[in-house]
């Protein structure tokens, strides 16, 4: 429901016909003495502002939520999830602006706007925040002189950029003008007496201006439309320092906009304003055919207009117009000297298209806007207040290397809003972290390998590798061995027969290989398809003409899976003992009535079997392509915990495998848990993986493929 005009509701604030949530609000007001001055100011606003009968409402609240927080805390239960959320919103905002009041910095304004925006989650909190600070500095005169400075700074640094950002000029031109009277007073009479008129009569002769030209252009059988109003006080000083102008030298004091269908009929425009009003030399600029380097495109030229005052007049299609205030010519970009991401431009061209949606419906809107508007960044505090945005997914060590190396490279620890956190910890907006750190850097190996989780960002990532590089060339071959056994305990596969190792890995020796496995270069995923493709034997090309009589004919037990030479069609089976994978070295055992039983080649019952009856014994090759998945039995170990089972378990499905069986044990005198897993998985790559991010795990002490029985 829309709410009325600013007049009807200035009867009706507390009217009981009022719609419920704004009654509601005013009942409590009532209860607690009537209407402040302050909130009737911003209610007129919010109203000029064509704001709905929830966003007045969440104004009320709100106000009275700070001075009352017991009497909003009693009665949020029993509002809609929508209005708290708009009541949230201002609370956030406020959080924000204590940040620019605790420690105003230049600097950081344009962070804490960022900040502001990131932690809104409603559009229409906006309005309300823009005109609450209009209704405070309309009052602002009252002050004592510090608050009012302040308060105009606030202003200066947050509201007027954001309601330029956001395209609300009629609250955006009385922002500044009101920031830029209380900051530089004398420099704002200055200007004002430099204009010579007041502004209501500024405002009347723009309107006889526009007049003229709407009936010059209707003669001319020009169908436009014509808009204009004043430059108001602050921009025209802006524009002065700017330009390293006189007062007299600005020909834009006051200006009018010409929109029309296309481009032929900007030039058609053109003519008709230079023979109405006489166009002042060497003040034309062309950006139609000559745009400017951000893609902005308009006439723009200066004429003599009623009364012998200087006019600029500018004319563009509708389209032009859609691009200058929506696109990459955005006008707050040029005028702000701004630039910023791409994603964050998008995104405020996008709120500024709600904002001249009027025809949208109100549930529509606001639930488009919830939606659509999702951080690809995040806004995070420092303990001094500071703002330092990072990439969405980013952890509390990304943020300790994002403040400097050092910070990094000494991290221990990190607190967010005074809660100690693991470093895999992923902020939100508005967090505030502090980091813990010890006197030494002692970066951890374990922070490159990205399946633990510690860092996000590939920048923080290289500044551990480059603390790794400093380190002795003996010491990181130490740390490669050691990753490299690991990997190979984990996997069960045999440490012999590494050679061919580093050529896989694109490398030209065994150090190089250690060397890239201690600064997190290659990987856990890498490694174990190198190891893969490093143990499964070659497939031989198959002869351009089978021979004559082959004397042992191959077989496949599934397409492309298994490669065996043996005695005729004879059942696969995969034995279970063993368990073999993709990449594992094979041999087969031609059993009694079940077919052919595929062992690992290190198989101590395929050893059993073969002292026994070594003729059964046959070549076994995995062939060019795996079968969909394969049976594999794993152990985790770890200490007892809450949740630990859930999280191991959860673990392995999110990492797309299959669980076959599980079994656990809690051994009672070391409180350790040891619990055993049948899995099915493609190869060893996805197994090597599950393992890394198993032994991830808090409290997980080991996870590794069982061993050959």
């Amino acid at each position: 429901m829309r709410a009325q005009s600013a007049t009807a509701l200035d009867a009706r604030w507390c009217d009981v016909a009022a719609p419920a949530p704004l009654a509601a609000a005013c009942a409590a007001w009532r209860a607690q003495g009537g209407l402040p001055a302050g909130s009737d100011a911003t209610l007129r606003i919010l109203a000029q502002l064509d704001g709905d009968a929830e966003t007045l409402a969440a104004a009320l609240w709100f106000d009275l939520a700070c001075v009352a927080p017991e009497v909003w805390a009693a009665a949020s239960v029993a509002h809609s999830e929508t209005l708290r959320r708009l009541v949230e919103g201002q609370q956030a905002a406020e959080r924000v602006f204590s940040l620019h009041a605790d420690a105003p910095a230049h600097e950081r304004t344009e962070g804490l706007r960022r900040l502001l925006l990131a932690m809104v989650r409603d559009l229409r909190v906006v309005f309300i925040l823009l005109a609450r600070q209009l209704a405070r500095l309309r009052a602002a005169a009252r002050l004592p002189e510090d608050e009012r400075h302040r308060l105009a700074q606030q202003t200066a640094d947050l509201h007027a950029p954001l309601a330029n950002r956001l395209g609300i000029w009629q609250v955006k031109w009385e922002l500044e003008d009101l920031a830029f009277r209380y900051l530089q007073p004398e420099v704002y009479r200055r200007v004002a007496a430099l204009l010579d008129e007041r502004r209501d009569d500024r405002e009347q002769w723009i309107a006889q201006a526009r007049t003229q030209l709407e009936e010059a252009l209707r003669a001319a059988g020009i169908d436009a439309e014509v808009a204009g109003r004043p430059k108001h006080i602050y921009s025209i000083w802006k524009k002065m320092q700017r330009k390293a102008a006189d007062f007299s030298d600005l020909y834009d004091i006051r200006a009018l906009r010409v929109m029309v269908a296309d481009v032929a009929a900007c030039y058609a425009a053109l003519g008709v304003v230079h023979q109405l009003w006489t166009p002042i030399p060497n003040e034309f600029d062309d950006y139609v055919a000559r745009p400017k380097p951000n893609g902005y495109r308009s006439l723009h030229t200066a004429v003599v207009g009623p009364q012998g005052r200087a006019l600029e007049v500018q004319i563009r299609t509708r389209e032009m117009h859609q691009s200058a205030e929506l696109g990459v010519a955005a006008h707050w970009r040029y005028k702000e000297g701004g630039g910023g991401d791409a994603a964050f431009e998008a995104r405020i061209a996008w709120m500024r298209r709600l904002l001249e949606n009027r025809s949208a419906d109100d549930g529509a809107l606001v639930e488009a806007f919830r939606t659509d508007l999702l951080e690809d960044r995040i806004y995070v505090l420092t303990p001094k207040g500071e703002v330092v945005d990072l990439p969405h997914g980013a952890s509390v060590l990304d943020f300790a290397y994002h403040v400097h190396t050092e910070v990094g490279h000494r991290c221990r620890g990190a607190k967010v809003n005074g809660r100690i956190v693991p470093l895999t910890h992923v902020p939100a907006s508005g967090d505030r972290i502090e980091i813990l750190t010890g006197k030494q850097a002692q970066p951890s190996r374990d922070w490159l390998s990205p399946q633990h989780g510690y860092l996000h960002t590939g920048r923080a990532r290289e500044k551990v590798r480059a603390w790794f590089r400093r380190v002795e060339h003996a010491a990181n071959l130490e740390a490669g061995r050691i990753i490299l056994e690991r990997e190979l305990r984990r996997l069960a596969l045999p440490g012999s027969h590494l050679d061919g190792l580093p050529v896989r890995l694109g490398l030209k020796s065994q150090d190089e290989l250690l060397e890239a496995l201690a600064l997190g270069e290659v990987g856990a995923g890498q490694l174990a398809r190198a190891l893969h493709e490093l143990h499964a034997p070659p497939v031989m090309a198959e002869p351009d003409a089978p021979p004559a009589a082959p004397a042992r004919p191959r077989l496949r037990s599934e397409p492309g899976a298994l490669t065996i030479e043996g005695v005729g069609n004879l059942l696969l089976q995969l034995a279970r003992c063993c368990q073999p994978l993709p990449g594992d070295a094979v041999q087969g055992y031609v059993t009694r009535g079940r077919g052919v039983s595929v062992h690992r080649a290190d198989c101590a019952a395929l050893a059993r079997l073969a002292a026994r009856e070594p003729e059964r014994v046959i070549q076994v090759a995995w062939g060019q392509a795996n079968a969909a998945a394969y049976q594999t039995d794993i152990a985790v170990l770890g200490y007892e915990r809450k949740d630990l089972l859930k999280d191991v378990t959860s673990t392995i499905t999110q990492s797309g495998v299959g669980i076959i069986a599980s079994s656990s044990q809690r051994l009672a005198d070391s409180g350790e848990l040891h619990m055993r897993y049948s899995l099915r998985v493609r190869d060893f790559e996805q197994l090597g993986q599950l393992l890394a991010r198993l032994s991830a795990l808090p409290n997980v002490r080991e996870a590794r493929r069982l061993a050959a029985a």
